[in-house]
């Protein structure tokens, strides 16, 4: 695996390169000329670092730690968005580079944060750059679990594979296996809301969007994209795309001996989302409005967060419970992750069990998995929402002292960490981070990256520069 370290940053340029050029084409055959320019620097500039790096690969023999692969990864979530800003900075918007950036990191991290107030006004090629970054972001996203795979625990990796451990060969067929599902699931989410009458370019978009668990629309409000009910339903039914893993489809299509193991955090997924579906449309549907409910619901869960503007502002403190909790390990979605917060809930209780009841035995495992998980998992488990709590006090406190309410701080802090955009059923559309002060912004850039990584990883980054054992 010595050949990691800089042929994953190859890759992602490369890909970015492509993308660039596919604008090209498309700012050529709808005459968009205005910023063809722009996409014409990004392709060369990608392209030129897309070899540099492959080529550099060869200098390096050594086998590349775990501190080196988060590292890499954390190079590659700063990096990245720089080559991703350059259309935004060389248009003809006149944007500043920390709002270039800030948009960038934004689409690339699958967050939805913007810093343009109306959408509408925007070059078409643009809007397409902007679902673009999300589009490579979210495929980063899944190509970083698999390079960090030997870091997680084992009922998470049960889901995805036998191996204890991944070598070159096994890294280059899950990786290609990603890319190859991701891919095929943009193009069916494309055609499907084509064949329910969207615009195709708002499709196009909107596919790349949902894929990614991103935030970025076509137009400033969705209501202008989808107009009916089924187109409504439909979304949302698309939408769990990100919030179960991106291996179902592949699990259930080709695995002939099943083996539960690889069902375990989905089949777990879906009775969560089948009780909140229940609690939702029996006490909680207050506009008696079945699909943007449902909507909102599953925008919620899976982390990406757009909804209508009319939707029901007195829900939101349990849809940011939803956005904290987020979906599968192996999906774009963030939050928490569920399976960690039933698995120390069901440890809790069982502790708490085993000492009121002493004789009676209270097993720790999963109820469709075979296997149990130890107690180093738990502590982890804990130390990851400790993470994440201590993350959002610190970022509420410094949102606060930019002049954002305390209300508004705590909200947008867990959007950003969640990596949530910011819509009305949240009360937080009215936010403007254009005017927002530079060094806010340089704030949610950091958060929005962390939020991002898996936690765990910040916590070995910390051991290996605070111990020295």
């Amino acid at each position: 695996m010595n050949y990691i370290k800089l042929i994953y940053l190859s890759i992602f340029c490369g890909i970015i390169s492509i993308l660039s050029f596919f604008n090209i084409i498309y700012s050529y055959y709808l005459n968009l000329y205005l910023n063809l320019n722009t996409y014409i620097w990004t392709f060369i500039v990608s392209i030129f670092l897309s070899i540099l790096f492959y080529y550099a690969k060869n200098s390096y023999e050594k086998k590349i730690t775990i501190y080196e692969k988060i590292l890499t990864i954390l190079l590659g979530y700063f990096l990245l968005p720089l080559i991703i800003a350059i259309p935004f900075y060389f248009s003809i918007y006149n944007l500043t580079f920390i709002n270039s950036y800030f948009e960038a990191i934004s689409g690339f991290t699958s967050t939805g944060f913007t810093i343009f107030d109306n959408i509408n006004h925007i070059d078409q090629s643009l809007i397409l750059w902007r679902s673009a970054a999300q589009w490579v972001g979210g495929l980063y996203f899944l190509f970083s679990i698999i390079l960090l795979i030997d870091i997680f625990d084992n009922s998470f990796k049960k889901s995805l594979t036998n191996f204890i451990s991944f070598n070159k060969a096994e890294t280059l067929k899950q990786t290609l296996k990603i890319f190859l599902l991701y891919s095929l699931l943009t193009l069916v989410i494309f055609i499907t809301l084509n064949i329910f009458e969207v615009r195709m370019f708002n499709s196009l978009n909107l596919a790349m969007t949902i894929i990614s668990s991103g935030g970025f629309l076509a137009s400033n409000n969705l209501s202008n994209i989808l107009i009916n009910d089924s187109q409504i339903i439909i979304t949302s039914v698309l939408m769990l795309t990100s919030f179960f893993s991106i291996f179902l489809t592949y699990n259930l299509v080709f695995i002939k001996k099943y083996n539960l193991n690889f069902f375990n955090e989905d089949i777990h997924l879906l009775f969560y989302l089948l009780v909140l579906l229940f609690i939702f449309f029996t006490f909680l549907n207050f506009d008696n409005n079945f699909s943007e409910l449902l909507l909102s619901l599953i925008s919620s869960v899976s982390n990406i967060g757009f909804s209508f503007d009319n939707n029901s502002k007195n829900l939101s403190f349990i849809f940011l419970i939803l956005v904290m909790i987020g979906g599968s390990f192996f999906s774009t979605s963030s939050g928490i992750r569920f399976l960690k917060i039933y698995s120390l809930f069901k440890y809790s209780i069982n502790e708490i069990l085993s000492y009121s009841r002493p004789n009676n035995v209270y097993i720790n495992k999963h109820l469709f998995s075979k296997e149990f998980f130890q107690l180093n998992e738990i502590y982890k488990y804990f130390l990851s929402i400790i993470v994440f709590i201590t993350s959002l006090l610190l970022l509420t406190f410094l949102l606060t002292l930019s002049g954002i309410d305390f209300e508004n701080s705590f909200k947008l802090s867990i959007l950003t960490l969640t990596n949530t955009v910011n819509s009305s059923m949240y009360g937080l559309s009215d936010i403007s981070f254009y005017d927002l002060h530079f060094f806010t912004k340089y704030y949610l850039i950091f958060f929005m990256i962390i939020g991002r990584l898996e936690l765990l990883t910040l916590l070995i980054i910390c051991k290996k520069f605070l111990f020295k054992n």
